[in-house]
């Protein structure tokens, strides 16, 4: 009877241990676009550390100091894994409710390009294309950059053109000067119509620079350093992006065009480093990120025509 007692709070501490783990884990994540938290709720997450680890100390004193029966070492070990079930189904709301407002989203940019026909999938290519392009960047990189939020940025990287003219966004030829100037700004109206929201601070950076060119040469004439390492990814999915879409003014090139198009810009329009792990994707996972509906985006044949990126 003694061995079960001991086993029991074992297994406790054992349990109690992993959901400290976890539940620090859970907290290192919850610095995203989804998950900025108020001050207080800062507080609260600290107290429910502590608490673990309170709970924790209480099995170990126990274990060591005190002679316990069969009913404490139940009490013990069933406590452990009710923490353990609470905590496994919070982290499942949380990633649920992230999931289902990254669905909401994407819904909405999809209402939002459909009313340009050479934006509609385009942001959620974009999105896809990064996303990917993230699984291959090396643990360096990825440390500096939230995924989530990344996400989020990737998809509503394109939103400020809902602000510019149609007659200036559906034009099928080549803008004018005064034309460009108007299309330049969509960036900075992007960030205004986000800034009502709060958690996207951070990310803001992120959209509004990522026209900016590492020669200084972008929309803003933003220097290298101060281009957001974020922006730089979504910059090189936006331009492969771009090159391989059907547009009205344009058809779609090859993925063989669209990387010897993006190793020819690599040190000046885009970040040279960045661009090697790029080309290192496969064409079939760039193939899989063009949306369902728009399996035609991409042509085989290699197509000579000039590209027009707005």
């Amino acid at each position: 009877m003694k061995f079960l007692i001991y086993s029991m709070i074992a297994v406790g501490i054992v349990v109690m241990v992993t959901n400290i783990i976890r539940y620090i884990r859970f907290m290192l994540s919850m610095n995203d676009v989804l998950n900025t938290s108020r001050h207080h709720d800062k507080i609260w997450k600290q107290i429910g550390l502590l608490l673990l680890i309170f709970f924790l100390f209480g099995y170990i004193v126990i274990a060591i100091f005190s002679k316990p029966d069969i009913m404490m070492a139940s009490v013990l070990f069933g406590g452990s894994f009710f923490v353990m079930i609470v905590l496994t189904l919070m982290f499942h709301l949380i990633a649920s409710l992230k999931e289902n407002c990254l669905d909401v989203a994407e819904v909405l940019i999809s209402i939002i390009e459909n009313r340009d026909p050479n934006l509609n999938g385009h942001s959620r290519n974009v999105q896809k294309i990064t996303m990917l392009f993230y699984k291959y960047l090396p643990n360096s990189i990825q440390k500096q950059i939230n995924p989530i939020s990344l996400e989020y940025a990737a998809l509503m990287h394109d939103v400020g053109k809902l602000g510019i003219p149609e007659e200036v966004l559906n034009k099928p030829a080549k803008l004018n000067d005064e034309e460009w100037a108007i299309m330049k700004q969509h960036p900075k109206i992007g960030v205004k119509f986000l800034e009502p929201l709060h958690n996207f601070k951070d990310i803001m950076p992120w959209i509004e620079y990522h026209h900016e060119r590492i020669d200084g040469k972008g929309y803003y004439s933003i220097p290298e350093d101060q281009i957001p390492l974020a922006a730089k990814i979504i910059a090189i999915a936006d331009t492969y992006s771009a090159i391989t879409m059907k547009r009205v003014y344009k058809d779609p090139k090859t993925h063989e065009t669209a990387l010897e198009i993006i190793s020819q810009v690599a040190g000046t329009q885009l970040d040279k480093d960045l661009v090697k792990i790029f080309l290192t994707i496969p064409q079939k996972e760039l193939a899989e990120c063009v949306p369902p509906n728009l399996e035609t985006w991409i042509k085989p044949e290699i197509s000579t025509q000039k590209t027009e990126s707005k």
